[in-house]
């Protein structure tokens, strides 16, 4: 009678990164040709075990470099203590236990917590990386999945459609040091969705559909390279990652060299130690002009690669795309094309990324940002104000929204010539850019017009800093206008929301005589006026407005 092994098949699906276009990795997903054999893996976990060691076992008589992804459900984890017969497979395989990645599913309910954990650890000791699936579409707890802290979270397609819900989980994925990645990508509005609200990796159908034979290549869709949000000192390393070519230190130069022909895509090689640390780095088109020169091949090919390579230049899992083009910079420019390698917190090499990918992708960056500059201020204008505020919107923040604008600004420029308005108007610009600290973004939105953007407790030293200024236009005193809305959670869906709210605000401050700074609440009717008169009649510095939310 056959064996269930002798129908099951598997399947290879790429995890594209939506950053660099390239295969991060392949997903290897059993295919039964007859029975059920997930539900009974879900009700077994020996069973659900052997088939990870399956899978990886067919991935790997692919012989592909790229790191690969195993699925198996989270109750085997917690019921085996871990994966010991995949730990046994990979070491007897040519592959390293951390270009495997354990994709751990639901259901987690009835599933020991404790017990989970520690079976994490111990998979994350021996080396693997570890992935939550199915994540809003499933059971996982919200504290488990930040006591888990996986190297990557995968999100059910189902979200694509609620990007507040995706950007809220790339948040928690920066804070947990987390790769985000959506699946069941069908669709190019799908692909766009994931990538505008944060996501770095996906899988699906419109790349590529799970094949017997690994794919090569995948379709990325046509688009304007974006870039998410990231803090100044540029995006995270992370979302440009390659798979990296590996081999032991001990490895032959003919053994490096069997890998860059067969592997055109391999730009170079990185030689490890036993634990999984770079110690040299080989590049390609280096290491072949030694090969290629007269006499190259007798005198290198059974000696250590080593002595052809160099001292590897590396990054941690955290830094910044700036912070890599400080360590290219260090050395000598014949290596200004060398991958550089990213390392974990014990050094092991987790990937590699390219100068070309950063370089682009900052470039374009900038190209965006400075399309969205006022000329006149090289202020921001009001889609990068709009944008964060609907990021912090999703993320649940407190924040405060203000405008700000000159007042009379028309007579200003009749009296004082437009030279002397614009001079004014940078000069208001500049005076709100050295007044903001911290999280506090500035935008001019046009004319004599300014949007601040910033946490309640810098309110008071940022309009104290720009009001109590002696402004002047052709020798003529000029006043500003300042309105404040404050916005908690959930009181405003949206940036249009929030604006709708500021615009009585902002009437009532031009009512007003002098510097004037009225604020409001988003939700609550009336305001408080924290500068100017006018309003005398209004009792402990209150005056009744229309709602402001």
């Amino acid at each position: 009678m056959p064996s269930w092994t002798d129908t099951l098949r598997f399947a290879f699906q790429p995890v594209v990164n939506l950053t660099t276009g390239g295969i991060a990795a392949l997903e290897t997903l059993a295919r039964p040709e007859t029975g059920d054999i997930l539900a009974e893996a879900r009700r077994d976990p020996e069973l659900d075990g052997r088939l990870a060691v399956l899978a990886f076992r067919a991935a790997a008589r692919k012989e592909t470099l790229l790191p690969l992804h195993v699925n198996v459900f989270a109750a085997t984890l917690a019921d085996l203590g871990g994966l010991p017969r995949l730990h046994d497979a990979v070491g007897a395989s040519e592959r390293l236990p951390w270009e495997v990645t354990v994709d751990i599913g639901p259901p987690y309910t009835h599933v020991p917590q404790r017990a989970l954990l520690e079976a994490v650890s111990a998979l994350r000791a021996q080396g693997f990386r570890i992935s939550a699936d199915g994540i809003g579409d499933g059971d996982v707890p919200l504290r488990l999945l930040t006591d888990m802290a996986p190297d990557l979270v995968k999100l059910d397609a189902s979200l694509l459609s609620r990007p507040a819900a995706v950007r809220s989980m790339r948040t928690l994925c920066d804070a947990l040091g987390s790769l985000l990645t959506a699946e069941g990508v069908e669709t190019e509005t799908q692909c766009a969705a994931a990538l505008a609200a944060g996501a770095q990796l996906a899988q699906g159908m419109l790349f590529a559909p799970p094949a017997r034979i690994p794919a090569a290549d995948v379709y990325i869709p046509p688009r304007t390279p974006v870039i998410p949000a990231a803090p100044a000192a540029g995006p995270p390393v992370r979302q440009f990652v390659r798979p990296a070519a590996v081999l032991p230190v001990t490895a032959s130069a003919g053994q490096v060299r069997a890998m860059l022909t067969g592997r055109p895509e391999v730009s170079g090689v990185l030689l490890i130690d036993r634990s999984g640390v770079p110690v040299r780095s080989v590049h390609r088109s280096r290491f072949l002009l030694s090969m290629s020169g007269r006499y190259g091949h007798a005198l290198y090919a059974d000696r250590p690669a080593a002595k052809l390579g160099d001292a590897p230049r590396t990054v941690g899992v955290d830094a910044t795309a700036w912070e890599v083009l400080d360590v290219v910079a260090v050395g000598g420019r014949d290596r200004t094309s060398d991958d550089v390698a990213v390392v974990d917190r014990a050094g092991r090499c987790v990937g590699v990324v390219r100068l070309a990918d950063l370089v682009r992708a900052l470039a374009e960056s900038r190209v965006e940002e400075a399309a969205g500059l006022n000329p006149l201020t090289r202020l921001p204008g009001s889609d990068a104000i709009t944008g964060e505020v609907d990021r912090r919107i999703a993320d649940g923040r407190t924040f405060a929204l203000s405008w700000l604008d000159i007042d009379h600004f028309k007579q200003v420029n009749d009296g004082a010539g437009f030279a002397a308005g614009d001079e004014l108007i940078r000069a208001v610009g500049q005076a709100l850019e050295r007044a903001a600290y911290g999280s506090t973004c500035v935008g001019h939105i046009g004319g004599d017009d300014f949007l601040v953007l910033t946490e309640t407790e810098v309110l008071d030293p940022l309009a104290t800093s720009v009001l109590d200024l002696p402004w002047s236009a052709g020798g003529r005193p000029v006043t500003l206008s300042l309105a404040t809305v404050v916005c908690g959670p959930g009181t405003v869906a949206d940036h249009r929301q929030a604006a709708a709210c500021l615009a009585p605000l902002k009437k009532a401050a031009k009512a007003l005589h002098g510097a004037s700074w009225v604020l409001g609440r988003a939700g609550l009717s009336g305001h408080q006026i924290r500068r100017g008169s006018g309003a005398r009649h209004a009792q402990a510095g209150y005056a009744a407005v229309e709602p402001t939310g």
